[in-house]
């Protein structure tokens, strides 16, 4: 690999520390209804139609409801639509007892979501803000995660869902910014589920609240309005455990989830310009727990180079876990080693949020590092 200019400067041109990308021109984004069919793995002849996260969410929702007769909706608001809307229209289309509010207490959401579940319902319970999951802390890992274990396999909670809206979002501050994966991440029992765009989240939604095991299902905030696609109108899913690979590359490999990927996709864009060449894979990893581990090997092996970037902090992130497992199956194939980009180790910031998120110059730095390792 030839020597790389540094990123510093012609990075810094491009965007500011830490701004949240472009999206309109994202690449990730399906803009047409053939490349939108293609994703999800529908017919030629299938309808879709433009709508943001939020709408997908709620068509996902309503698919599952009309579907589902055990299934049921609840949280925070939810009746009337919740704080970023992902439930309007529901109460109305499927009534009261379907769709309803519940009083301000995380941990009774989620300990009822568990009881409904355990006699056979479908819940889907909403977690108004991810930050505010830790009081349910305890019933989502030491009850909904273990109740089929403790039980020997008699009994199981698989049909319970827990939606979150988390990350970064320009002006949330300390408690309505943060990315809280990893903590769900070390529990045996759940998945973890963090889509990308609004054609993912309602693929990827429909599988979790059919999955026979409890998912905790995180919505990045900033993208219910500002992602926009083609989604499919019909019912689809798209399968859990699996990475999806956006962007074919032979020199290096980044992997990221959730909203983080428009920084990647920008600074990869940046480095590839300025570097004749230089030909990089970008990895979704769309599932948290359980994560492909073969997908991210695969692309290791033919790269030698790998970057971990997410928005939590750095210590003890999940992106530690993916430099460990890569270090250790991918060890004599490695050119450099495994670099994480991610927030610092502090609580998350309100004035000085765009220093925090890892944005397109750390990116850039990290991408040069590794290239000139």
């Amino acid at each position: 690999m030839a020597s790389t200019a540094p990123a510093a400067a012609t990075a810094a041109a491009a965007a500011t520390p830490g701004a949240a990308p472009t999206m309109a021109d994202s690449r990730m984004l399906r803009h047409t209804r053939e490349h939108a069919l293609t994703a999800a793995g529908l017919p030629a002849s299938a309808e879709t139609r433009r709508a943001n996260l939020f709408q997908a969410v709620n068509d996902a929702l309503g698919s599952a409801l009309a579907a589902d007769e055990r299934a049921v909706v609840f949280g925070e608001d939810v009746a009337f639509g919740g704080v970023f809307r992902c439930t309007m229209g529901l109460a109305d289309r499927f009534g009261p007892k379907r769709v309803f509010n519940t009083p301000l207490t995380e941990q009774g959401i989620v300990g009822f979501a568990i009881g409904m579940a355990a006699v056979g319902h479908t819940p889907i319970a909403e977690i108004q803000f991810a930050d505010y999951v830790f009081p349910a802390f305890d019933q989502i890992v030491n009850e909904a995660a273990k109740y089929r274990y403790r039980s020997g396999g008699q009994f199981d909670v698989g049909g319970l869902t827990i939606r979150m809206p988390g990350m970064a979002v320009g002006h949330g501050g300390l408690y309505h910014s943060q990315s809280p994966e990893a903590y769900f991440a070390h529990t045996p029992g759940l998945k973890v589920v963090v889509p990308r765009s609004p054609l993912q989240a309602k693929g990827l939604l429909l599988s979790s609240i059919r999955d026979r095991n409890p998912v905790v299902f995180m919505e990045p905030k900033v993208l219910y309005r500002a992602a926009v696609e083609q989604v499919p109108v019909d019912d689809y899913a798209l399968p859990l455990g699996v990475a999806d690979v956006v962007k074919p590359g032979k020199d290096l490999t980044v992997v990221s989830w959730g909203s983080q990927l428009y920084a990647v996709e920008k600074a990869v864009a940046e480095a590839e310009r300025r570097i004749p060449g230089l030909s990089v894979e970008i990895i979704d990893l769309r599932t948290v727990l359980p994560w492909d581990a073969d997908t991210i090997e695969r692309s290791v092996n033919k790269t030698g180079r790998l970057i971990v970037t997410h928005e939590a902090p750095l210590t003890a992130g999940f992106g530690a876990e993916l430099a460990a497992a890569i270090q250790e199956r991918c060890f004599l194939r490695l050119e450099a080693p495994v670099m994480r980009v991610c927030g610092w180790d502090t609580p998350f910031p309100l004035a000085f949020e765009k220093l925090y998120v890892p944005g397109v110059v750390r990116l850039s730095a990290a991408i040069d590092r590794v290239l000139n390792y």
